[in-house]
């Protein structure tokens, strides 16, 4: 395109506008910036997408990991109770399928102890009469447990509410699992000791008492729970239970000796079939986001979608949906995703459905779980997640993975797109500044014409005045000079 410029402005003494000359320049010249400029654009689009696709695919490799962990969600137990008023149940992998009777006799209590009502009050001396020491003896964990001595002084400790706080700060520097504190009714206040281990651990009792006023009534508690597990008695410290059952974790709620509850040890059909769904929506993800890059306008009229061409792309849609055909031998006829009733649609996502046979997933876990995680995964590392897993593996590798070679690539060549970009701005850039000042000069110089111009005028009429034999009239010649 070429500069613009107006002769009958420029002759008058205007001269010309230096900057709009030059940006006209400029602008034709400078068409190959917007070109590279776009392309810096799709860069960053497909750049986006190949971040998008790559997260995607991690996060699949997540779900299909946890399908192929020999600890995950496959091999998880659960324990149900058919009594949870009385005793509930956690299991983790290493426990065995099976059923149990559990009884529980007595819950483990802990330990307490206080003394009958002072009706004078917490902040009075309870010392006897004419006394300033006293002591109390207080035996924790049973006959066979430590007995503390508790030194009594006027003035120190002589005070329910002293007392309290005294006991409070020796249990805590020496251990002895006590906690002391003091309650007020109408009748007055008194000295409550509770142990912080229950179980015959935390049995107390008083065994000294001198040169008080105080009383102290029978002790509380500090027994372990008693229960049977068919048919075996165990006995335990505190109300979770831990060894009477591999693998299983019992928490005793009640007692009730005349009412059996029964346990169930099985795979954790909860966790299993959540790892399923989650593997499913993981999947559907990735395909769903490849299958977008595909989508032809019937009209013609929209562009092509940004990755449309990338043939990684191609190539991780083609794994995929190999990978999700994987099939395994044997194993009692469940082989393959359909025949567990998770179907493959047209567009390659899956379905949680119904098998051939009219069987779902749920119905098949529940009758066969060591088939369904067989198919998952085995010891010799052929099953479905273990195939898949270790092909994820290889295509999100930071350095050989298909989506991470393209965004090297990508990134490359929009770094050398940057580099050229910039040295053609600065070509630009010094090119901009030799034209302006160019022009400033060609400017001044038109902008001097009018003035010449009447000076040439002027001087060839003092000529024609003074007698001149020319009867020419004279045209004044300007040269480039101007």
């Amino acid at each position: 395109m070429g500069v613009s410029l107006n002769p009958a402005t420029i002759l008058s003494g205007q001269g010309l506008n230096v900057s709009s000359v030059v940006n006209q320049i400029i602008s034709a010249q400078s068409g190959e910036l917007s070109v590279w400029q776009g392309e810096q654009t799709n860069f960053a689009t497909q750049d986006g997408l190949l971040e998008g696709e790559e997260n995607n695919l991690t996060s699949l490799q997540t779900a299909v990991a946890a399908l192929a962990s020999p600890t995950g969600p496959l091999t998880a137990q659960a324990a149900t109770s058919s009594q949870q008023g009385i005793v509930t149940a956690t299991a983790n992998s290493t426990a065995v399928s099976g059923t149990h009777q559990i009884v529980v006799t007595s819950l483990a209590t802990t330990g307490s102890v206080y003394t009958n009502a002072v009706a004078a009050g917490a902040s009075t001396s309870f010392l006897s009469s004419g006394q300033t020491t006293g002591s109390i003896q207080l035996q924790v964990g049973g006959t066979s447990g430590a007995t503390e001595n508790i030194a009594i002084t006027q003035g120190s400790n002589d005070t329910l509410n002293t007392l309290a706080s005294y006991i409070n700060t020796q249990s805590s520097a020496n251990s002895w699992g006590v906690t002391a504190s003091v309650v007020s009714d109408s009748t007055g206040s008194r000295l409550a000791l509770q142990s912080q281990n229950s179980g015959s651990a935390g049995a107390l009792a008083i065994t000294g008492n001198s040169n008080t006023t105080l009383t102290f009534a029978t002790p509380q508690g500090g027994t372990n729970a008693a229960l049977t597990v068919d048919g075996v008695p165990f006995t335990s410290s505190t109300n979770t239970v831990t060894g009477a059952i591999q693998g299983v974790t019992l928490t005793l709620v009640s007692q009730s000796p005349g009412t059996p509850a029964q346990l169930t040890v099985g795979p954790d059909q909860g966790q299993i079939t959540n790892a399923v769904n989650n593997f499913i929506s993981a999947f559907n993800s990735a395909v769903s986001t490849i299958n977008s890059q595909y989508v032809v306008d019937p009209t013609g009229a929209a562009p092509a979608p940004p990755l449309e061409s990338d043939i990684s792309l191609r190539s991780l849609q083609s794994s995929l949906l190999n990978d999700s055909s994987y099939a395994i031998g044997g194993n009692s006829g469940f082989v393959n995703l359909a025949s567990l009733g998770i179907n493959q649609n047209n567009d390659g996502t899956l379905t949680l459905g119904l098998t051939p046979s009219g069987l779902s997933f749920s119905q098949i876990l529940a009758e066969n779980p060591a088939a369904v995680q067989n198919f998952f995964q085995n010891s010799s590392g052929t099953g479905f997640a273990n195939n898949f897993n270790a092909d994820l593996t290889n295509l999100t590798a930071p350095e050989s993975g298909p989506l991470n070679v393209d965004l090297a690539q990508n990134q490359a060549e929009n770094a050398d797109l940057t580099t050229t970009i910039s040295n053609f701005q600065t070509q630009l850039n010094t090119e901009q500044a030799s034209l302006t000042q160019l022009y400033d000069s060609v400017n001044a110089s038109l902008q001097a014409y009018p003035i010449l111009l009447q000076e040439v005028t002027t001087t060839l009429g003092t000529l024609g005045s003074s007698g001149s034999t020319s009867s020419q009239s004279t045209t004044p010649i300007l040269t480039s000079g101007l």
